[in-house]
């Protein structure tokens, strides 16, 4: 079932170069764990999937916190109405608040709404309230319709982040493709169970349609594996068939389930901040620095 699931969605797209996934990105686990390294110019990640529950906000925002942990400047812009992005941040987002909503709907500034997350120098966040519910509706027949998001980002001074991580909603409408056209790589949270595989075709059409019409530069840079229980034989099939198909593109480490990381939002926290020693926020440190080695190195390519 597995395989046949992956069968069609091997895309150019995502044929990464390098060394296969087994190998691991060059240096980046030897290396002294101090401040990671900068990348040449900000690096703007999309990280969607269409199935709900797949841990993208969840990594959105504990691999923020990770990289912000070792001297990067991080923005993590919350695109779904339901602001968990926001909640786990400490981040102010009532009915009424100024948001990504006003961003991309009233041409409001970016530079208005961020916020610097409390106690997490270095991280910052971007809102989201219920109004973006109503976005995709409003923003039909708007002039540039699917850019206003990167339009918002060239008039913001983006150069001062070295991240900014895109949390997308659970959907392919109007608001993931403004976060597609204004990205540059794209990150897919893949839960380790078989019917996260199944819109996995859809999501990387939609992706490549993108690319051909909007966002030349896009492309799928990294998968990281999610909800990983190691009990199970299914989510060693399905972790095994994923690295056999995307190769060099899947990050070494693997998130597992852990109580913590659902529990830290709760207490407005990252898992990072809320109990660093446990499995889940270990495995999210492994991830983030994997990607900001992954980074510097096709740099100095």
């Amino acid at each position: 079932m597995v395989r046949e699931a992956l069968s069609s969605v091997v895309s150019r797209e995502t044929a990464a170069p390098g060394k296969p996934a087994a190998d691991g990105p060059v240096g980046y686990s030897a290396r002294r764990d101090g401040d990671w390294p900068r990348p040449p110019k900000t690096r703007v990640i999309c990280i969607c999937n269409q199935k709900g529950g797949v841990g993208k906000t969840t990594s959105a925002v504990n691999l923020a916190a990770a990289l912000s942990m070792h001297g990067l400047r991080v923005l993590v812009v919350d695109l779904d109405p339901q602001g968990n992005a926001s909640t786990a941040l400490a981040t102010e987002h009532r009915a009424g608040t100024p948001s990504i909503y006003q961003v991309l709907v009233e041409d409001l500034p970016m530079e208005s709404i961020v916020t610097q997350v409390p106690d997490m120098p270095g991280l910052f966040c971007a809102p989201a309230t219920l109004d973006l519910a109503g976005a995709e509706i409003e923003l039909v027949p708007m002039v540039g319709r699917e850019t206003r998001l990167r339009r918002a980002f060239a008039a913001y001074e983006s150069a001062q982040m070295d991240y900014i991580l895109i949390d997308c909603p659970p959907s392919l409408g109007l608001l993931t493709v403004n976060a597609l056209a204004a990205a540059q790589e794209v990150l897919i949270p893949i839960q380790c169970e078989y019917y996260a595989l199944e819109g996995l075709t859809q999501l990387l059409q939609n992706v490549e349609l993108v690319r051909v019409h909007l966002n030349q530069t896009l492309n799928v840079s990294t998968i990281l594996l999610t909800m990983y229980d190691g009990r199970t034989r299914l989510a060693s099939q399905v972790a095994e068939e994923v690295r056999s198909h995307f190769g060099a593109t899947v990050v070494d480490a693997v998130i597992p389930r852990s109580v913590r990381v659902s529990e830290a939002p709760s207490y407005g926290q990252s898992v990072m901040t809320y109990d660093p020693g446990s499995s889940g926020a270990m495995a999210y440190m492994d991830a983030a620095r994997e990607i900001a080695y992954r980074g510097a190195a096709v740099a100095e390519a």
